[in-house]
């Protein structure tokens, strides 16, 4: 697969935190079809074994690299004691997706200040950590692709999320400033907003959904890992700031900044709306 624009994947280092699963992986995937030499980093080895062997599968050529690192983005220590030693030898990653991600939906009254610690730790933090770690070079450099993973639920307040939508609403704003910071150094810097993709994440989160949150994700659809990620490659390599995989992402966004305090009722209505048709399952017949 190639993405024949102003950025070519073919013969540039990856490295794609939460790589051994979910979007993570099926972008490691298409980018090995594109050329690329990739690195996954995640915390679990079995797992990061198994996704190696699948992205081996789809490299286009026997010199194409494909490795993984063991390591936890929210332990800045570890994860530095992991990567300074891989850079040393592979060299400075010339494409860093900071994919790794987790989320637990519940009432903010049943979450436990541990889940909110968790949320920024990994997914705030995670995402900072790394990008600490390669920048450096990447300014040396004068040159590098930085793409950070956020959420629908980091432009929209979703219902159910305020631990994990928070946590996503400051990877949005410190990517806003790193853009702005790192274009001079031509530097690009994309963020994505996928919106509910078929992962193990996703099953994760269903176990833990409040009724409302579930209804409301009902009447949206899903999007495959593979679309996902085929959207984010193609928008980023005409060098897109900001990525809406998806119809729906896409309308949310738009509807967000064009309506502006507007959105609150229209949310406000949405979960009305849900909030009624539980009541009415719930009523006992007479």
């Amino acid at each position: 697969m190639t993405y024949p624009n102003r950025t070519s994947y073919n013969g540039k280092l990856a490295l794609i935190t939460g790589g051994s699963s979910g979007i993570g992986l099926a972008l490691a995937d298409k980018l090995a079809q594109s050329g690329a030499n990739i690195c996954i980093l995640a915390r679990h080895q079995k797992k990061l074994e198994r996704a190696c062997k699948e992205i081996q599968g789809f490299c286009t050529s026997p010199n194409q690299r494909v490795s993984f690192l063991s390591a936890d983005v929210s332990d800045f220590n570890d994860l530095s004691a992991k990567l300074v030693p891989f850079i040393a030898e592979n060299g400075n990653p010339d494409i860093l997706i900071n994919s790794a991600g987790v989320a637990h939906p519940e009432h903010f009254q049943d979450l436990s200040l541990d889940i909110f610690q968790w949320m920024m730790d990994v997914n705030y933090f995670g995402t900072v950590n790394t990008t600490k770690l390669v920048v450096p070079e990447m300014i040396k450099s004068k040159k590098g692709l930085i793409i950070n993973i956020s959420s629908m639920a980091g432009f929209l307040g979703v219902y159910g999320y305020t631990a994990y939508s928070a946590s996503k609403y400051a990877v949005r704003g410190f990517t806003d400033v790193l853009r702005a910071e790192l274009k001079p150094h031509n530097i690009q810097v994309s963020i994505v907003f996928p919106p509910d993709t078929q992962t193990p994440q996703l099953e994760y989160e269903d176990q833990f959904k409040p009724e409302i949150t579930r209804e409301l994700a009902g009447t949206a659809g899903l999007m495959s890992p593979n679309d996902v990620a085929d959207q984010i490659l193609r928008k980023a390599a005409r060098r897109a700031y900001i990525i809406t995989p998806g119809f729906e992402a896409s309308a949310m966004f738009r509807l967000s900044n064009l309506l502006g305090p507007w959105v609150y009722p229209i949310m406000d209505y949405l979960i009305a709306k849900a909030q009624h048709k539980i009541n009415q399952q719930n009523k006992p017949s007479e």
